[in-house]
């Protein structure tokens, strides 16, 4: 039996042409809490209860390791980005799991700003799906 590992959901982030629009969109017609104030490049907001749920995020540009999709320049990031919670103690291991599959892994990328780090994957439709890990 193959061991599980158990994960839970972190964030979304979404490509749009127009990250305010897509704001005030979220803000204004979805109903979420803004998490900071939107700008040109990004947006993030709770889905939930702040601090305590996961985050949407919008943004207009490239994401990490956007270079290494299967998909052309143009379509790089897949359809969508979205990362899993790992706990630190096993983030190696989940990484190590990932490339004993036969799946490239990238990073480790250190967030300073969130005090996390994180390894990115591609799923089978060109999806950029991160293995992320806050520290305890």
């Amino acid at each position: 039996m193959t061991e599980r590992f158990s994960v839970g959901f972190s964030e979304l982030v979404l490509i749009v042409n127009d990250v305010q629009a897509s704001a005030t969109f979220y803000r204004e017609v979805v109903g979420l809490m803004p998490r900071n104030e939107a700008d040109s490049a990004w947006a993030w907001f709770w889905t939930g209860e702040p601090e305590a749920s996961q985050l949407l995020g919008l943004h207009k540009g490239t994401l990490l390791y956007e270079e290494e999709s299967p998909h052309p320049e143009g379509q790089r990031w897949g359809a969508v980005h979205y990362a899993f919670r790992v706990p630190r103690e096993r983030l190696e291991q989940a990484a190590d799991h990932v490339r004993g599959n036969g799946i490239d892994v990238y990073g480790p990328q250190e967030f300073d700003w969130m005090k996390a780090r994180s390894y990115y994957i591609y799923d089978p439709d060109g999806n950029l799906v991160e293995l992320w890990s806050p520290e305890d």
